[in-house]
């Protein structure tokens, strides 16, 4: 199925359920109402803005007639507008300002001149009256100033926009401009064709007028001869379904959108008019690509993420999803000047989806565990990011990423790429991103990319060069502890890197150092934890060849990572104190 005819589908159901505007409307940003007498004049200005959810007031989600899209020339909508539309008063340049005011004018003396609705008649007379000089006189004529308002009949409950044979105008305006017909590529119909489609507002880093997913505004981009929209020709109904439909899943506090970088990710699903198993799956999806870090949340979901993790059937995951088949879809979109860039489309049933997000966590399995919940997707990126900030995330690799979660392909490279150049260049070897290296090595080796398997956990048996160099590393870096206490640069700091890309170059001086410090601890009151070190090293080097590699490859690289990780995190006992707080790395140390 298409993205825009998923999309279509959906909007009927969002409209069935009033979650959606009808045809005609949009929901937009409403800061302040005008109060208007029968005789047009101006009794009073409402703040309308939301003053309890933050320091500062936020405009309030209002449906009005549908927002117009502005391509240069002053649009007016219909009884709504900015200030600079409304009464001529804004902070553009004031030529600009006051034919958006004439424009607004002349639209609605167009529109309701044969009305004889008594707010329409209202209106008119304010607009007739009305002198621009007059608006620093208004009540929060400051604050009000480039903000969106409504309108309002004194003493009536209704906007103006609201009114019965107002709405009629306003539909009947709408089919009056319908353009050339065609045949719609969504719903396969002979009927008008969209020239513009409208704008779609709401993804991270797009504009914040809007932007648009299907567009042409360059010859280079046109075919045939035809213009604007004919060159993927949509009816006006679906233009308008699509789009309500993004900016319905796009709006704030929206449970059905992930912001990862610099993609906005939504997802829904279609259950054939079954409301609560399409609920139903939403809610399962957000729960496993946004598994919850607070404690008290996490252990309320444990048991359905263990059981997705094990791929047990997921009727004993929720209930309410009695079949597998529910259809179920997630897009990925990210901003690109004043349009869309779609990052990724997955359309898969529920189950299948299931499935390949436990899959990817049994891919991720490491022990001991560095978690409480299952990692997001999310931060696994974090991970790849210069100082962890979302920004800093390649943005080409969120996508791949989610691709290879959701279809069960191989990870992309630069997943292992990334997380491996950050441990070089910042020294942090943690648990998550151990994890990240032994997902894409279990996954290619379960694909068949991959010659060898990888440990889940310590394996003292497990013969690989580089894992066991990363053990030896490990040991090596608790016996300069041990011997030298807490210092400021360990060897890890000063060189994981080197010894992980180049082990012949680094491993013989740390050996010397080593040998010294063991030396050390022999003479002082630790020899019996010396010796226990000298059986561990003797132990790792059993499974090493003579010399050591000259250079390991990406993927060795990341194995001598998760044989650093397995060591360090592994309790083992000493015969010193019982247990070994030397090596002992923290256990659940990528905790947020």
């Amino acid at each position: 199925m298409s993205i825009l005819h998923a999309l279509t589908g959906l909007y009927g159901r969002l409209e069935s359920n009033r979650e959606a505007p009808s045809y005609g409307f949009s929901r937009e940003n409403i800061s302040y109402a005008i109060v208007l007498s029968p005789e047009g004049s101006i009794s009073d200005v409402l703040d309308r803005r939301d003053t309890h959810s933050g320091k500062t007031p936020r405009p309030s989600r209002l449906e009005v007639p549908r927002a117009v899209k502005r391509t240069g020339q002053p649009a007016p909508n219909f009884l709504w507008d900015k200030t600079s539309f409304v009464f001529g008063a804004g902070t553009g340049e004031s030529s600009r300002v006051l034919r958006e005011h004439a424009a607004f004018k002349d639209f609605h003396e167009r529109l309701l001149a044969s009305s004889s609705d008594e707010g329409a008649e209202a209106l008119l007379r304010f607009l007739r009256g009305w002198r621009v000089e007059e608006y620093d006189g208004l009540p929060h004529a400051q604050e009000m100033l480039d903000t969106n308002i409504v309108f309002s009949l004194k003493n009536e409950m209704e906007w103006l926009h609201e009114r019965s044979s107002v709405k009629r105008i306003w539909l009947g305006h709408l089919a009056g401009e319908k353009g050339a017909k065609g045949l719609c590529l969504v719903t396969g119909e002979q009927t008008a064709i969209a020239r513009l489609h409208p704008s779609v507002k709401g993804v991270a880093g797009a504009q914040g007028s809007g932007a648009s997913l299907v567009s042409f505004d360059k010859d280079a981009f046109r075919s045939f001869g035809k213009e604007r929209g004919a060159n993927a020709p949509v009816s006006e109904r679906a233009a308008f379904a699509y789009t309500t439909s993004l900016n319905t899943l796009l709006e704030r506090g929206s449970r059905q959108r992930i912001r990862i970088g610099d993609t906005t990710t939504l997802f829904w699903a279609d259950a054939a008019g079954d409301e609560t198993r399409a609920r139903a799956a939403e809610d399962l999806f957000s729960m496993l690509s946004e598994p919850p870090t607070d404690e008290q949340e996490a252990v309320k979901v444990r048991d359905k993420l263990a059981a997705v993790e094990q791929g047990r059937p997921l009727a004993e995951v929720e209930p309410e999803l009695d079949g597998e088949d529910t259809r179920f879809f997630v897009l990925g979109l990210a901003p690109n000047a004043a349009r869309l860039s779609i990052r990724f489309w997955y359309e898969d049933s529920i189950g299948a989806i299931a499935w390949r997000i436990g899959e990817h966590w049994r891919d991720l399995r490491l022990e001991p565990t560095p978690w409480r919940t299952e990692p997001s997707a999310r931060r696994l990126l974090y991970e790849t990011a210069v100082q962890r900030k979302a920004e800093n995330i390649p943005p080409t690799l969120i996508g791949a990423l989610m691709r290879a979660i959701l279809s069960g392909g191989r990870y992309p490279r630069s997943l292992l790429t990334a997380v491996i150049t950050r441990m070089h260049a910042d020294g942090e070897i943690t648990g998550l991103r151990a994890a990240i290296c032994k997902a894409s090595l279990a996954r290619d080796h379960r694909l068949g990319f991959e010659e060898e398997d990888v440990p889940v956990s310590l394996n003292p048996d497990e013969t690989n060069p580089a894992y066991r160099l990363g053990r030896l590393f490990a040991v090596y870096e608790n016996v300069q502890r041990a011997a030298l206490g807490n210092v400021n640069a360990t060897i890890k700091d000063r060189f994981f890197a080197s010894a992980s890309a180049t082990p012949a170059s680094v491993f013989p001086i740390l050996e010397r150092s080593a040998s010294n410090h063991l030396a050390s601890l022999r003479k002082g009151d630790k020899g019996g934890l010396a010796h226990w070190f000298e059986k561990e090293i003797d132990s790792i080097f059993s499974g090493v060849e003579s010399t050591f590699p000259r250079s390991l490859r990406l993927e060795d690289q990341g194995r001598f990572a998760i044989g650093y990780h397995h060591q360090r995190a592994t309790k083992r006992e000493t015969p010193e104190s019982g247990s070994d707080d030397i090596d002992a790395g923290t256990h659940v140390e990528d905790l947020p």
